[in-house]
């Protein structure tokens, strides 16, 4: 009997773990379960798709292998002349600009000596891809080429780029110079949170204004997806920007930039034969619009139920005093839904405005993040405000508590009262004072009034002094007439 019991002590347990098991099973299928899009492939020898607001890679081959980037290069050169200049400072053409920079490449023919505004020769080099406009910026903004190439490296390195070095600032081919899809993604997103980087490498044609040595010259944006300048076959209605880039050992580089159903898009292909640059870009926005979305954090998310599994702790005490910063979004593939990504609630950094951080993960990627921060507008909807209920303000019956003007009304009140005290202690001396102007008009002298006063005075006293006799001689006489009533009787 007992040893059944064992037996089936032991089967029992053995139930158990098995029922475990099968559980961790079922968890770890559904974690296998989840889905990111990778059905499409390009003839691109690198590419890379990234939203720009998470920085979320939602397509990427041979993302971390480096190649020459070509004229792309000159997104590096925009963003250092952009984030170091002022646009109306004048940008003058060396020797080594010209004559270095012309010849078999890409350039406007600006001649020695001829002076532009930084604005311009920005839009020489974006739009015609002007070497020689690329080598004067960067011989401007760091006073020679070497100091810009350390430039160019240092804030390569600040990006988090790691697979990308800088020779100088167009792209020519140099052996020392080469970026990855990845790397390159990284700094055209910076470069595009500029709003003047964005209406430069978006603007189809500019007139250069006449200078020194110049007249008027007019520019055209030799993107495609942009511009029809050459041809109309690759214009993508969706594309916002970008920049081409070509040489012999590079091949075809394009970097581009699209916006659909509220979703920002980079593309950055690289090492492509020419047009597969722009039909590989098309066909992966295409896919990528397709199957993935965005999601507003603060429209999904619960501060007090930040995720599955994860503890919000204090916060979750104060959900009245902050919130989810309304910008911040996470993007997922449209077969999956906000719920199934994994949230991790972190500590802020030091020098940030939110108090944690909100980490959203899902396949394995990081899709997203929601910043929690203090709400000070908050103090605007409790029941004692000033806003009506129609504008955001609390529907709550309430006084309006204005205390500076309960101040001034106390202030006030206590002044009166005081004046009150004053003429009220001072009315004898008032009345005495009228009284003496009254004796003034009818024309008495001061000696006369004098003598009035003192006679009243002594009147006065006189009249105390008698009613005492007075009343004692009548007290006498009743007396006197009582005796003689007695002596009769």
């Amino acid at each position: 009997m007992k040893m059944f019991k064992r037996i089936k002590k032991k089967v029992v347990v053995g139930i158990c773990i098995l029922s475990m098991a099968m559980s961790t099973f079922s968890i770890s299928n559904v974690k296998a379960a989840e889905y990111w899009p990778s059905s499409i492939s390009v003839s691109s020898g690198a590419a890379i798709v990234m939203e720009l607001e998470t920085g979320t890679v939602l397509y990427e081959k041979e993302a971390d292998k480096s190649y020459y980037p070509a004229s792309i290069t000159k997104i590096m050169t925009a963003l250092l002349s952009l984030e170091n200049c002022e646009l109306d400072e004048t940008v003058t053409f060396s020797e080594t600009a010209v004559y270095e920079n012309e010849g078999d490449t890409s350039h406007i023919a600006r001649e020695v000596g001829e002076e532009m505004t930084l604005e311009n020769a920005l839009y020489g080099m974006m739009l015609e891809s002007a070497n020689e406009c690329a080598w004067a910026l960067g011989e401007h903004t760091a006073g020679s080429m070497p100091a810009f190439v350390d430039m160019m490296n240092e804030k390569a390195k600040e990006l988090g780029c790691t697979h990308t070095h800088f020779a100088n600032p167009n792209g020519l081919p140099n052996k020392d110079h080469y970026v990855s899809a990845r790397d390159m993604a990284l700094i055209a997103k910076e470069a595009y949170s500029i709003p003047k980087f964005r209406e430069m490498c978006s603007t189809v044609a500019y007139t250069l204004p006449a200078d020194n040595k110049k007249e008027a010259y007019n520019l055209n944006n030799s993107h495609a997806m942009i511009s029809n300048n050459k041809t109309s076959k690759y214009i993508y209605e969706y594309a916002l920007g970008g920049k081409t880039g070509y040489t012999d050992e590079a091949g075809s580089t394009l970097v581009t930039f699209a916006k659909k159903d509220g979703m920002t898009l980079v593309c950055v292909v690289l090492n492509a034969q020419n047009p597969a640059h722009y039909e590989d870009t098309i066909n992966l926005f295409d896919y990528c619009f397709a199957n993935f979305t965005t999601y507003k954090v603060a429209d999904h998310a619960n501060i007090n139920e930040i995720g599955a599994g994860v503890n919000p702790g204090i916060l979750s005490e104060q959900s009245k005093l902050i919130r989810i910063d309304s910008e911040d979004v996470i993007v997922l593939p449209k077969a999956a839904s906000f719920k199934d990504a994994k949230a991790v609630l972190e500590p802020a950094p030091k020098d940030s405005e939110a108090v944690a951080i909100i980490n959203y993960k899902y396949a394995n990627k990081s899709v997203g993040t929601g910043h929690i921060i203090y709400d000070a507008s908050n103090k605007v909807s409790y029941p004692f405000n000033n806003v009506d209920a129609e504008n955001g303000g609390s529907k709550i019956k309430y006084f309006r508590i204005d205390f500076k003007t309960i101040l001034i009304l106390l202030l006030i009140i206590l002044l009166i009262v005081g004046a009150v005290y004053l003429i009220y202690m001072q009315s004898g001396k008032i009345l005495l004072y009228r009284h003496r102007k009254r004796e003034e008009k009818q024309g008495f002298t001061k000696q006369e009034t004098i003598k009035r006063r003192k006679g009243t005075q002594i009147r006065r006293n006189n009249s105390k002094r008698k009613s005492p006799k007075t009343n004692n001689s009548r007290e006498n006489s009743r007396k006197k007439i009582k005796r003689q009533n007695r002596r009769r009787k």
